[in-house]
């Protein structure tokens, strides 16, 4: 596919939406009873449920549903009483099964908004939903191995399974910048949630930006390009700050708008090509044949609600003063608490929670 526009335009207008996938603060899996926190020696925490062998079953991490519905909430998003997981398959080697349970045309969230903070005021980006998914293993480029080749990938599985709710954007954000201020306040939402840490660093929040520029506000779209993983706001600012300015140097010596998948290359200060995009007929997804309906009750819902603290906005607005003509300056530094939920926090009792939570009978504590 290629673009729309063409070489003789001056000025472009970018179109910018991203896809934000964030760990969910459970101990264990979305679908078994293994670890799922970060630092275990490589491969260790993994079972034959994660690993994809023949005859295993996955079992619903009820947790998981509970942080996913209580992200919704703060959110405002409408939460669907009756959701289903699919199947997308493809391969690559991180992946042991050969697909991903994931949420495709029946999530458990749609609709809702984040409000940020703009030179014109604040300005709400609107979400197109938010479902629950399994998260892939992690490939080793770099081996940490003396005896292993450089050419040589290995792969540690552990992260395979572990439970992740993403976060997809209305194509609304327009400059790096309200890119940078939208992730900002979701980590904030996320932390003082108590749904995810929310840590780019660790990577258990990692963002993918899908960048296109049109002749004008109100025209059509351009092709848009995928920049996939990036692990920091600035990342990601200057990610799409320079897919801005390659794309439009592209179409200015008349060139196409390649559809594709790039990723940003830090030292270089540039985006590289990947692959060609996928589209969703190219994943094959399906209804996930060994799960059943996710369906929602109300005390369930009452449940995830009561989970929420006062959201950060609305704190920022009661302790903010009204004389304080530079509301951006105060949400500059992030003094985020840890909500009930966080690592940083025991349970009420000390204790694991049962198998009715986010852990199994016999689970190791």
């Amino acid at each position: 596919m290629s673009s729309v526009e063409t070489a003789d335009r001056t000025r472009v207008y970018p179109v910018i939406g991203l896809e934000v996938h964030a760990q969910l603060l459970t101990r264990s899996k979305l679908f078994c009873p293994c670890p799922s926190g970060v630092g275990a020696e490589a491969n260790r925490d993994t079972c034959p449920t994660c690993l994809g062998f023949p005859g295993t079953l996955p079992v619903l991490n009820r947790e998981a549903v509970t942080l996913a519905m209580r992200l919704a909430i703060a959110a405002g998003a409408q939460i669907h009483r009756d959701s289903r997981f699919s199947r997308k398959n493809y391969f690559y080697p991180d992946l042991p099964k050969g697909y991903q349970i994931t949420q495709y045309d029946r999530p458990i969230a749609t609709g809702g908004g984040i409000e940020i903070d703009t030179p014109a005021g604040p300005r709400t980006i609107r979400l197109t939903r938010i479902h629950l998914e399994e998260d892939a293993g992690k490939s080793l480029h770099d081996t940490p191995f003396s005896d292993v080749p450089e050419t040589v990938t290995l792969v540690d599985w552990n992260r395979a399974g572990v439970p992740l709710c993403e976060i997809v954007s209305e194509p609304e954000i327009r400059t790096a910048e309200e890119a940078a201020s939208y992730l900002t306040e979701l980590r904030r939402l996320l932390r003082f949630a108590g749904v995810s840490d929310a840590d780019m660093e660790k990577g258990n929040l990692r963002c993918d930006a899908n960048v296109s520029v049109r002749a004008s506000e109100t025209g059509a779209y351009g092709t848009r390009v995928e920049i996939k993983n990036l692990n920091s706001i600035r990342f990601v600012a200057k990610a799409i700050e320079h897919e801005i300015e390659r794309q439009e140097e592209t179409l200015r010596r008349g060139e196409p708008v390649v559809l594709e998948t790039r990723l940003w290359d830090e030292r270089a200060g540039r985006t590289v090509s990947m692959r060609g995009k996928e589209e969703a007929q190219d994943y094959r997804y399906f209804p996930e044949p060994d799960l059943g309906a996710l369906r929602i009750d109300d005390a369930w819902l009452a449940e995830a609600a009561s989970g929420l603290p006062e959201l950060p906005r609305a704190r920022r607005s009661r302790f903010g003063s009204p004389f304080d003509r530079h509301p951006t300056r105060r949400s500059a530094r992030d003094t985020t608490p840890r909500a009930p939920g966080s690592r940083n926090r025991p349970s009420p009792s000390g204790e694991p929670r049962t198998s009715s939570g986010d852990t199994w009978p016999n689970q190791p504590r």
